[in-house]
């Protein structure tokens, strides 16, 4: 396509949104307050219906599945006492040195639809010391139990990188003493902030939120394009207060800073979180806060494919890996604004800033319909089939295809205005 017929596409799209989207004085069309009526909405319906989720105990399976809670560290630490006691009478027998661990095999992670997330079964393996295929992984796990009751003893904290690097001979790759840490959270019914070892700072949020982060006041607003870094510890975070309507939950860092370099959140009052791509546990942990505290509704801006879809589930259902912690983790009824696979269409996104899926896409795509959770939202599975009868994807970043506002000034305010999510 040549430039001049790009920059006519362009044109003619950025037009066709503005049609829709028409300035005004407040109270009239494209006003900041005709573009949060839907969204004021919805923060009602959140407010009036709540967030109390129903527990394993509340639905009487608590037997059936195992899940964890936070715990003091002296409480951890007295657990761990315990379970090496346990070990060292097993071998005082003759019966050997091993462990009795929750198995955590893709069998044994459910979505339960009554609680809308994934769940572990209470089901338990042993891993023995005198068995080959066992004894580096019992190896491992003694040394970080002792790794963790020494951080515990003294009142501190430190990252998972901390723990890997006293003893790189043994663990040889971070990925070993990593897959550790959840084991032992899960034998001793704790989360895994309950150890006292947390992940490097990943997560980032900016917007109309203000709290208290170990005694100090932070108003988010104030971050800069940067924002400010989500803390590992989110037990330090109290006294949250916000005057936002919602959260917008960003899978990107470059929509995030393109969001905050804007100011997106000073004409429509929000909160924009992201955890640059993949969520990590410090991030679904400060939106399931965020969302439990302020009692206010998400909305997910990521990228139309399959992955980005995938995030969404990652934070609402939860993620099989951490599973027995899906309580703490997940945040229910997150809507998703887009940018979806039928947006491609109804804003004219150029075909060259669209994308093939590759075979690995379409593989996801058709695994993601399969989902028991996808399954229950009809809207979901739609879009879902556009992207794989289309095999075609596109990034947020398409957007700027008319223009480096578009994202901020067209595309979200229209969507906003609309109440366009699912």
């Amino acid at each position: 396509m040549s430039a001049e017929r790009r920059k006519v596409s362009a044109d003619a799209g950025v037009n066709f949104a503005l049609a829709r989207l028409r300035d005004g004085e407040d109270g009239r069309p494209g006003s900041t307050s005709e573009v949060l009526r839907a969204v004021n909405d919805l923060e009602r319906e959140v407010k009036a219906r709540g967030v109390k989720r129903k527990t394993l105990n509340d639905l009487s399976i608590a037997e059936a599945y195992r899940e964890v809670v936070d715990r003091e560290g002296g409480e951890i630490a007295a657990a761990i006492e315990q379970v090496m006691l346990a070990v060292a009478r097993s071998v005082m027998r003759g019966d050997g040195f091993e462990y009795t661990l929750p198995s955590r095999g893709a069998t044994d992670q459910v979505y339960v639809e009554a609680l809308d997330r994934i769940v572990l079964k209470n089901k338990t393996t042993r891993a023995a010391f005198g068995t080959v295929s066992s004894v580096r992984k019992v190896t491992i796990l003694t040394r970080v139990m002792q790794l963790v009751h020494g951080v515990l003893s003294r009142g501190i904290h430190v990252t998972k990188r901390d723990l890997f690097y006293t003893d790189v001979k043994l663990f040889r790759d971070q990925k070993d003493s990593d897959a550790v840490l959840d084991d032992i959270s899960c034998m001793l019914g704790c989360t895994r902030n309950s150890l006292h070892v947390v992940a490097s700072e990943k997560g980032v949020v900016v917007g109309r939120l203000q709290y208290k982060e170990d005694g100090d006041e932070i108003d988010c607003t104030k971050m800069g394009v940067g924002g400010k870094a989500i803390p590992s510890n989110i037990d330090k975070i109290t006294d949250m207060r916000t005057d936002a309507k919602f959260v917008l939950l960003v899978e990107k860092d470059a929509a995030f800073m393109r969001l905050a370099e804007d100011r997106f959140y000073n004409k429509y009052p929000c909160i924009i979180i992201t955890a640059k791509g993949q969520p990590d546990v410090a991030t679904r942990l400060f939106l399931s806060k965020v969302k439990r505290d302020l009692k206010i509704p998400v909305l997910a801006l990521v990228d139309a494919d399959p992955y980005g879809l995938k995030i969404i589930s990652v934070y609402m259902q939860g993620s099989k890996n951490m599973a027995f912690d899906s309580a703490n983790l997940t945040t229910p009824d997150i809507k998703w604004l887009g940018v979806r696979p039928s947006d491609l269409d109804k804003f004219k996104i150029p075909e060259q800033c669209r994308l093939d899926m590759s075979a690995k896409d379409i593989e996801t795509g058709q695994h993601m319909l399969n989902e028991d959770f996808v399954k229950q939202n009809p809207e979901w599975v739609k879009e879902i089939n556009i992207m794989l009868e289309t095999k075609t994807k596109a990034e947020i970043q398409a957007l700027s295809a008319y223009g480096f506002q578009y994202l901020t000034k067209v595309y979200l305010p229209l969507k906003l205005a609309e109440g366009d999510w699912i």
